[in-house]
């Protein structure tokens, strides 16, 4: 019950948060909100089967054209509902012949993914439209976007959580402990495998179609930056990809140092960001939340002896 009412609360007092905080304390709860969504979306997938991913920016930059195509055409609503479904489909073609790639094979792919869907927009928008970029009009508060992005954190939190008590999330283990084993098993690796993958890709287009409007002026450079990808990695990795709150847990610190690191030492920053990731790889290769466990575990049986 517990477990159930704290987020609650937490969810509640997020939710009135931004009627008491200037506008710079309110864009950096949408940064942390996006960066605790695509985390942990990144997650749902990657955290479980071990496939490290560099695709994120891919379907983030996918959900933000998408919004920047149709914003004129059709109804805000139908807008996200197009992202979402232009996302999964994406990833289900990908997933379908990519999948069964292992290994640095699939790190290679993944960020050639992004790649190529940036080369492919940007040569569509010169030779076929004649321009760059586009701009979002879209009657949208800053507000409202915090609140959206606030709520698709929540529901991918919540999703991550049934999936991990279903026999998804059991075959998922399963993969990512030993593929071969789970074969002999006799689980489905390819639709498990893609089924995870479409999810973890939806949700990552609708955080983009959803922080879209911000930038009001959209073109491949801005949407697709790689850092996005890097940045999303890191934070579920720091945090404990494999723990439902890991991702949430990596993300809020790392993107506050993020702003820091970038908007003090613009020329510089790469650096640092390059550094942390060696560091989250050789200091906690598991999370931190595994690392905190693995911590009580050996202070618990110290303790009872101490009592004894």
């Amino acid at each position: 019950m517990i477990r159930i009412l704290l987020p609650l609360i937490g969810l509640a007092l997020l939710t009135v948060l931004p009627n008491y905080i200037s506008d710079y304390g309110l864009g950096l709860l949408i940064g942390a909100a996006t960066y605790v969504t695509l985390a942990s979306a990144w997650a749902l997938f990657s955290g479980q089967t071990h496939y490290i991913s560099l695709a994120t920016v891919a379907f983030y930059g996918t959900g933000a054209y998408t919004v920047a195509v149709l914003n004129e055409a059709l109804p805000y609503p139908a807008v996200l509902a197009c992202a979402a479904l232009i996302g999964g489909a994406m990833a289900l073609v990908v997933g379908l012949s990519t999948l069964r790639l292992q290994g640095v094979y699939f790190v290679i792919f993944s960020f050639g993914l992004a790649e190529l869907t940036r080369q492919l927009i940007t040569w569509y928008e010169v030779n076929v439209t004649g321009t760059l970029g586009r701009y979002i009009f879209l009657d949208i508060t800053t507000r409202q976007i915090y609140w959206q992005m606030l709520a698709l954190g929540a529901a991918t939190l919540a999703l991550t959580a049934w999936i991990n008590r279903s026999r998804l999330g059991l075959a998922l283990r399963v993969i990512g402990d030993d593929e071969t084993v789970a074969a002999h098993s006799g689980i489905n690796l390819a639709r498990t495998k893609l089924i995870a993958f479409v999810l973890s890709a939806m949700i990552l287009t609708l955080a983009g179609a959803i922080t879209s409007p911000r930038y009001v002026y959209v073109e491949p450079a801005i949407v697709f930056n790689p850092t996005v990808s890097f940045l999303t990695v890191i934070m579920a990795l720091l945090g404990g990809a494999n723990r439902l709150w890991g991702p949430a847990l990596g993300a809020v610190p790392l993107f506050l140092a993020f702003e820091y690191l970038s908007s003090n030492f613009p020329d510089t920053y790469p650096i640092f960001l390059g550094l942390l990731f060696i560091g989250v790889v050789f200091l906690v290769p598991n999370g931190l939340l595994a690392k905190l466990e693995t911590l009580t575990a050996r202070k618990a049986p110290q303790t009872k002896e101490a009592r004894t």
